[in-house]
């Protein structure tokens, strides 16, 4: 008798622990068990949309200010006090002689050196985020994707699935489900590694 209540115990478990994932895998999401969040299910009719983030500071003239900034590891004021001192050449005259090259890189290392940056430093952070302004070419990017969170057909928050790279100003997030269009605010972070300069750190629902 005894043996008997432990097999139907068994059984009721069993069953219960089936119709949990019953109700689950039947409500059209699937548990991500590395945030503890519900994940839209592939058939759920939402998309996210992410746009711009590639505006500069109007004093920086096109610049990607903040994020060379970040790359060399100082704050964005001291960057803009060391190119002060630089002499922009036009881009129709081919760039800068080497005697303006020379003499803009004394520049910028007078006042970025006493931060600990080299020579080195400066070339490589300044080649990675070269960009044409008179022919409407940027920097290097790596644009960001994520995926809305669903639970019960409403949108509940925003997985950002690869965070990019390069943006310099917040870009715009768009949400769009059958019950409208609307926005969420993304936060970027800066780093001096490249790849993660200029990424997504977060999305939020307003």
């Amino acid at each position: 008798m005894e043996r008997k209540k432990m097999n139907m115990k068994k059984t009721t478990n069993w069953m219960a622990a089936a119709l949990a994932a019953a109700v689950i895998i039947g409500g059209g999401t699937a548990l991500d068990r590395s945030n503890h969040t519900m994940a839209a299910p592939s058939g759920q009719n939402v998309s996210i949309t992410i746009s711009g983030g590639y505006e500069t500071d109007p004093q920086d003239h096109g610049r990607p200010v903040v994020l060379i900034a970040a790359a060399l590891g100082v704050p964005t004021e001291v960057f803009r006090e060391a190119f002060s001192g630089v002499t922009p050449a036009e881009l129709s005259s081919g760039g800068p002689t080497a005697q303006e090259a020379q003499s803009n890189k004394a520049a910028l290392l007078k006042v970025l050196a006493p931060y600990g940056i080299t020579n080195d430093r400066l070339d490589e952070v300044s080649d990675y985020y070269r960009y044409n302004g008179q022919q409407s070419r940027t920097w290097k990017i790596v644009p960001a994707t994520a995926a809305a969170i669903v639970k019960n057909g409403v949108v509940t928050g925003i997985a950002v699935t690869n965070p990019g790279s390069g943006y310099s100003s917040a870009p715009t997030v768009t949400i769009n489900s059958p019950n409208g269009t609307t926005t969420a605010k993304a936060t970027v972070s800066y780093s001096k590694d490249f790849a993660k300069n200029g990424s997504i750190s977060s999305i939020t629902l307003k």
